[in-house]
């Protein structure tokens, strides 16, 4: 990006400081102006790149924020560099891992070398594609020799409009370096690894090291030369994979700045497998007859094409009056909660769950009094419907929050709902012959619900996002799905033939006859694999040389305990009591909560039950319990904390789980213990209520290590605790201090990260030396790639999902505790999440 010297009578905005006309760069988008810090990445946050300011984006053009002429435009179009005639050199980087996009959401309007007036647009982008399938839309505008000019007002921390002004700069006298040079250039030869070239992030990091050394550092490919120093002159470079790249290096520092260099750029920087992005894309470059997607719920299929339309419903505007058309309204919404009802009563956990926010939705009272108001007003039930959810889908809309806008989905699928019933449309999706691949704009979760009895092998969507209730549901049915796949699905017609690899987030339209098979290839193996685990899966679980591993199931109904069972599971590390408490309007009664607790410990008869009592607030609100508005709910009243400020729902649970026959297989877990008098005050409520059940035996408690102050103080809670479970998801973002439902920043909490591994191994350390035993219930003991790890950490009993037991088991038995625990050590001593995947991933093969 440039920035460029305005006169004062050319430019308003413009002054004179102390005698110096002040530069000034407009802001390239319509957005919310926020402080570089507030950037999710150290490159940017830390100004390794140079300073700037960076922009929430409201808008899809990136416009040339001064006249200059553009320096470089990365191949994937995600960023953009431009200089001004005064030599200021600008980068304006859309979103956060974009370059991972591969171009895709992206049309660039510029070339280097292209001389820009001010306001001119240079890029084009797919705001809603880019904001699912990127770490973040934030939007740096760094200024890349920041040495030369300093920035004497930024605006930030409120709304800018694009080619307002942003920030002002004046020019400042270069440092003078002193160095000696005898005119001897060393020079080495590296071939590149870096998957997407030296885009931004590498390019900081090789000029950060530069600048560590007094000589001078220079890139050469070809006929391009780069001064290391410059961020644009490395970009401008045009790198990719695989480039031989020669670095030279002058000084009296030479040899020492050049082995510093080519040690840099002999890595991959960190960049070959990072685990922040939200959602795997390809993971290769598109092949003809390819289309990329976001991994939505992974595995392998293929089949023919069946392409499902959501016909239009169309009603009359006015009404027949209004007593009957408010009669006719509430009947229809009456009809569509009882079929709501009934698909939540009769489906799995995660069928349920969506269910139960439908319902929600569907008796919202916003949405009624709107509709009322429009009946009121004439209109007919169905224009007055449509209309008062229409209002509440432009709210979130407006919210510009990529998260709640995938919510839309839910709202438009109770809509349509409600006027199938009114008009007598069909509002579902036809029925599709068993093994097809759905492919579709959008689905909504209704549809999806009903092509589910059909056993479709897998489903595409153009648009859609990897949180939607869509995907939650296709990962709860082990559906394997891709969505934001773009406009590029039309090439999928009906019929034709798809290999829709959910592993690497391509799908394959009209695959020749080697493609098939080499395809079909893969499933017969991962079947094969799947088949052997399951053959053996109600066999105990040991490593190779014997060492005991306990794995059991998280669970969140009779359902979930009674799959559970099938699986092999050896107990239940984890049931979510929260299932009986959430989507009603008052607490379940002790004998509701005792049902359900008989139910799942009579499904996994002799076996080890621990219910983890209710964990509401912060994300989890009930509607029943009053929370104080919270500035930061992650940090308030959530887990053992609410239920010891209500002492009568709390008592009511123990209560329900202390009658549970025979005594003592429902054990009892505390959620987001932070000290030792919590589970002092449980455990004293706990005797209290066995006393006056008659209860002699003693029951167990343990905790939840969600907490760095749980982990750290492992030991001292193992006195009181009598075993310790490790809930990887909030403990996660507890340590990397980054909200997990923040769309902004939810994409980098990753539990393979070093610093949450590290924060386990301390937690079995000091709980297995305090003799009680320590296991994972987070979504970590269910990633295949974790598990080895986890053991190797000193983790004695993971609790995963119903359908991974017999898998999980598989993968401890071809392991030796010496193997788990030399790999762990290995992941401990990486610096990023993403190097831990990469020894991951490698180590599965291993092990095959």
């Amino acid at each position: 990006m440039a920035l460029i010297l305005l006169r004062a009578s050319a430019f308003p905005n413009s002054e004179r400081t102390s005698g110096t006309m002040a530069l000034i760069i407009t802001s390239p988008l319509r957005g919310w102006a926020a402080p570089l810090d507030s950037v999710p990445d150290p490159v940017f946050a830390e100004r390794m790149m140079g300073d700037g300011v960076a922009i929430h984006p409201l808008d899809d053009i990136v416009c040339a924020p001064c006249d200059g002429e553009i320096v470089t435009l990365h191949e994937s179009a995600h960023a953009v560099s431009l200089r001004s005639d005064e030599g200021v050199e600008l980068l304006i980087h859309i979103g956060l891992e974009t370059v991972a996009l591969k171009g895709r959401g992206f049309t660039p309007l510029v070339t280097p070398g292209t001389r820009v007036l001010r306001g001119d647009p240079l890029i084009r982008f797919d705001l809603d594609a880019v904001a699912l399938a990127a770490a973040s839309l934030i939007t740096p505008i760094v200024v890349t020799n920041s040495d030369g000019f300093t920035i004497t007002r930024r605006i930030v921390d409120r709304a800018v409009g694009a080619c307002e002004e942003l920030m002002a700069l004046v020019p400042v006298a270069p440092v003078q370096r002193r160095w000696s040079d005898d005119g001897t250039v060393v020079a080495q030869t590296v071939t590149l690894r870096l998957p997407h070239g030296i885009h931004a992030r590498p390019a900081a990091r090789l000029a950060e090291c530069a600048r560590a050394f007094e000589g001078d550092v220079h890139l050469v490919l070809g006929d391009k030369r780069g001064n290391a120093r410059s961020p644009v002159a490395l970009l401008a470079l045009g790198t990719r994979l695989g480039d031989n790249v020669t670095i030279e290096a002058r000084g009296n520092d030479a040899e020492r700045a050049l082995a510093a260099t080519v040690a840099l750029l002999e890595t991959d920087m960190g960049e070959g497998a990072s685990g922040a992005a939200p959602a795997p894309m390809a993971a290769t470059l598109l092949e003809p007859g390819q289309i990329g997607g976001v991994i939505a719920s992974p595995g392998l299929a293929m089949g023919p094409v069946v392409r499902i339309d959501r016909a239009a419903i169309a009603v009359q505007r006015e009404g027949k009056g209004v007593e009957v058309e408010r009669e006719a309204l509430g009947k229809a919404r009456a009809s569509v909660a009882g079929h709501i009802a009934a698909r939540a009563a009769s489906g799995s956990t995660q069928v349920a769950a969506v269910m139960t926010a439908h319902l929600a939705l569907l008796d919202d009272p916003g949405l009624a009094s709107a509709a009322d108001a429009r009946i009121a007003e004439g209109a007919s039930a169905g224009f007055a419907w449509r209309g008062a959810v229409h209002d509440q889908i432009d709210a979130l809309r407006a919210t510009g929050n990529a998260h709640l806008a995938e919510r839309i989905d839910d709202l438009i699928d109770i809509e349509r709902q409600v006027l199938g019933v009114l008009t007598g449309a069909r509002a579902d999706a036809e029925d599709a012959p068993p093994g097809a691949i759905l492919v579709a704009d959008d689905l909504l979760p209704s549809q999806l619900v009903t092509l589910a009895e059909s056993r479709p092998a897998g489903l595409c969507l153009a648009r859609g996002g990897p949180t939607s209730h869509v995907a939650i549901l296709c990962a709860g049915m082990g559906l394997p799905a891709l969505v934001a796949m773009g406009d590029a699905l039309d090439a999928a017609t009906p019929g034709v033939t798809l290999l829709l690899d959910a592993e690497t987030g391509c799908a394959t339209v009209a695959p020749c006859d080697t493609e098939s098979v080499a395809f079909a290839a893969r499933i017969a193996t991962r079947n094969a694999r799947r088949d052997a685990a399951r053959a053996s899966a109600t066999d105990r679980c040991h490593t190779a040389d014997g060492m005991r591993i306990e794995l059991f199931a998280n669970l969140g109904s009779v359902e979930d305990a009674r799959a559970a069972a099938a699986q092999g599971a050896e107990g239940s590390g984890l049931v979510r009591s929260e299932f009986l408490f959430l989507g009603r309007d008052s607490a379940p009664s002790e004998d509701e909560q005792h049902a359900a607790y008989q139910g799942i410990a009579d499904a996994l008869p002799g076996l080890p039950v621990i219910v983890r009592l209710l964990d509401i607030g912060g994300d989890k609100p009930a509607a029943y319990l009053p929370f104080a508005v919270e500035e930061n709910p992650a940090l308030g009243q959530r887990g053992i904390r609410v239920g010891l400020a209500h002492p009568d729902l709390l008592d009511t649970q123990l209560r329900a789980i202390l009658r549970v026959q025979p005594v003592g297989q429902c054990r009892i877990m505390l959620p987001m213990v932070a000290s030792v008098g919590e589970i002092v005050a449980v455990r004293t409520i706990v005797d209290r209520l066995r006393g006056e059940l008659g209860i002699a035996e003693r029951v167990e408690i343990g905790v939840m290590v969600e907490t760095p102050a749980a982990a750290i103080t492992a030991d001292l809670l193992a006195v009181q605790a009598d075993f310790l479970s490790i809930g990887t998801n909030d403990l996660s973002q507890y340590v990397l201090a980054m909200d997990r439902g923040n769309p902004a920043v939810a994409a980098q909490v990753d539990p393979l990260h070093p610093a949450v591994l590290r924060m386990i191994a301390e937690t079995c350390r000091r709980g297995n030396g305090a003799g009680r035993w320590v296991g994972v219930c987070g979504g970590l003991a269910s990633d295949p790639l974790a598990v080895p790890i986890l053991i190797g950490l000193g983790a004695t009993e993971l609790s995963v999902v119903p359908g991974f037991v017999a898998e999980a088991k598989a993968i401890v038995r071809a392991l030796t505790l010496k193997q788990a625990q030399a790999h762990a050590h290995a992941a401990l001593d990486c610096s990023s999440a993403g190097e831990v995947r990469a020894l991951v991933r490698a180590f599965a093969e291993t092990i095959r």
